[in-house]
């Protein structure tokens, strides 16, 4: 069920489907429950349960099968490239923070004589 947190519904749906598949609950291979029926199971409206199921599709936790349904990923390669974008994600920003703090020590130092190293 959907509560009242303050964070938007489509979220905590999106948590609480990802955790049932981390955790082994929603196997590779099995569909995921039909939209009308986690919609009934979380009290949310159909559109909520779409937005949710959308991130998860973004994720690479689900794949949806035209006319079949909506599926967790079989190999969990989908999900492990999901993760390594996260990474990439958070190195380059680290990269950009130590550049930014490189240029400020360097503006900080008095400037190089060019003939005192000849």
């Amino acid at each position: 069920m959907v509560k009242k947190t303050g964070r938007p519904g489509y979220l905590q749906i999106a948590d609480e489907l990802r955790e049932r598949i981390r955790g082994g609950l929603l196997a590779p291979g099995e569909p995921l429950p039909s939209t009308a029926q986690l919609a009934e199971q979380f009290d949310a409206s159909l559109s909520v349960v779409k937005m949710a199921v959308g991130i998860l599709r973004n994720e690479g936790l689900v794949v949806g099968q035209q006319g079949k349904g909506v599926f967790v990923c079989e190999d969990g390669q989908p999900a492990q490239d999901a993760d390594l974008r996260a990474e990439v994600t958070a190195l380059r920003s680290a990269v950009q923070n130590l550049t930014r703090r490189l240029e400020q020590i360097e503006a900080a130092l008095p400037a190089a004589d060019p003939k005192a190293s000849d």
